[in-house]
């Protein structure tokens, strides 16, 4: 497990008005994770997608799992990835 700053990216499609879930998304991992993170890539794209990558690695994808992830399920692939317990 590392604890270098881990970068997020979220591909979502702007044509289908994700741009909420995009960026409620991105304030709560802020909130969360802040310094930890060295980026997150806000990405608008198409086609009904809305994906979720940490450090590379696919943990959500609208087509493959189905609708907007729960931010805990992404929180969680960041927390594991840094290998620090949950805040409070």
């Amino acid at each position: 497990m590392s604890a270098k700053p881990l970068r997020v990216k979220i591909t979502y499609c702007a044509e289908c008005g994700y741009e909420r879930q995009a960026l409620d998304l991105t304030q709560a991992l802020m909130y969360e994770f802040g310094s930890r993170l060295s980026a997150i890539e806000i990405i608008p794209w198409e086609s009904g997608s809305f994906d979720v990558s940490v450090d590379g690695d696919l943990v959500h994808s609208m087509k493959r799992d189905g609708g907007f992830p729960e931010h805990a399920t992404v929180k969680s692939a960041v927390r594991s990835r840094l290998g620090s317990a949950p805040t409070v």
